[in-house]
């Protein structure tokens, strides 16, 4: 599947993807207009909410309720690298939860397909074409 990234104004980017727009833009201190997530924000929300739909899933499977559930996603980066070095997600359980699942719906959240792309990354190839 094709994405098109194209450039509309000042250090915005966006793609046109699967019928919709989706908007990126930097931070003001990096001379955006600060009017959308910046691109690396899209991908740690892609994190998280890939692992959320697989504990939303989880739960409406089982007949678990779903209100007061969700996650905490936090990073932490390498004060090296700059690089993200660890992501922890924290899966908030609604009151009464039974203990019983506790271990299974962390396995559903660590079945998320953009963490598995993680764990087993494609290669990347990067090429220009003019006209």
């Amino acid at each position: 599947m094709d994405m098109e990234v194209y450039f509309p104004g000042n250090k915005k980017v966006y793609a046109n993807y699967k019928g919709f727009v989706i908007q990126t833009d930097q931070p003001l201190q990096s001379g955006g207009d600060e009017s959308a997530p910046a691109p690396f924000d899209l991908f740690m929300v892609s994190i998280g909410t890939c692992a959320g739909i697989y504990v939303l899933n989880f739960l409406e499977q089982r007949g678990l309720p779903t209100q007061g559930a969700g996650i905490t996603l936090r990073q932490e980066r390498d004060p090296e690298t700059k690089l993200v070095g660890k992501v922890s997600l924290e899966i908030k359980l609604p009151a009464g939860f039974p203990e019983k699942y506790r271990d299974a719906v962390i396995r559903a959240a660590e079945t998320c397909a953009v963490k598995r792309h993680l764990d087993n990354p494609p290669a990347f190839e990067t090429y220009a074409t003019i006209g």
